[in-house]
């Protein structure tokens, strides 16, 4: 029997019990809980591990307009998202089912980590299936030339983990956008844990970029960084989008910006 693990935005446990109730019908197994907005504390990474521990197939969002319209959840789906997909060939499925009188939002208004999400309204009668043949379908190979993954606690604070998939890169820069966010700290390491220490060739701070209408702050090193290795970076707050790229030579900055909120 194959598992959902099921994220409920608010604490609506008649729901969950009626979603789960369905779903059980149909063959697939759920476990999940009750989402905590706090991504500063990443409050919800404990449900995360449990999830991975528990070999869910599927990550089902039960979702309402009130609460996905609030940056810090926006920011903590993106959070949790990218720690699911991280390590992994192939996107992790999730499917974000919608109870509200407001229309299903469309991929474009979601944060850029959940725009491959499956959105579904709850009021289809035939939502339970449509849930059942996503978690049979077979999911994409990643076609990104780079890696995202989130670390840290309450007690080390939040870090933005990036790398190349392949080949390597002769330096980082990374930036955030937004008035509640702020780099603290960078670093240089193995893949998949900060590291102890930290040597730093040619750091640089409080870069100024524009990219579109976004103003971002950016941080930057020459440490080359490849497919064992990854650039690590604290922040603090919600960022509403996040900037990165290989150290830029003369030229035009060409930087993947993920919008996160």
């Amino acid at each position: 029997m194959k598992t959902v693990w099921i994220s409920a935005l608010i604490h609506d446990e008649a729901r969950v019990a009626v979603v789960t109730a369905q779903l059980k019908r149909y063959g697939l197994h759920c476990q999940g809980h009750f989402w905590e907005d706090g991504p500063d504390k990443m409050s919800w990474q404990p449900a995360l591990e449990a999830m991975k521990s528990a070999h869910a197939e599927l990550w089902l969002i039960l979702a309402d307009d009130v609460e996905l319209a609030k940056p810090t959840v926006r920011h903590g789906l993106s959070l949790f998202a990218a720690m699911a997909n991280a390590q992994r060939d192939v996107d992790f499925p999730i499917v974000l089912l919608w109870n509200s009188k407001t229309p299903v939002p469309t991929p474009a208004t979601l944060p850029d980590l959940l725009q491959s999400a499956s959105l579904i309204e709850e009021a289809n009668p035939a939502w339970q299936a449509k849930i059942v043949a996503r978690v049979n379908k077979t999911s994409t190979l990643k076609t990104a030339d780079y890696r995202l993954n989130i670390l840290g606690d309450e007690r080390l604070g939040q870090w933005f983990e990036i790398g190349p998939r392949h080949g390597s890169w002769d330096g980082v820069l990374f930036g955030v956008s937004g008035e509640n966010a702020t780099i603290e700290f960078q670093a240089v390491g193995l893949q998949n844990g900060l590291p102890e220490k930290t040597i730093l060739e040619l750091a640089q701070q409080g870069l100024r970029l524009k990219a579109g209408e976004r103003d971002f702050t950016a941080w930057a090193l020459r440490n080359q960084v490849d497919t064992a290795s990854s650039y690590y970076a604290r922040v603090k707050g919600n960022p509403e989008a996040i900037l990165f790229s290989p150290y830029p030579e003369e030229g035009e900055l060409d930087a993947t910006i993920i919008r996160m909120s």
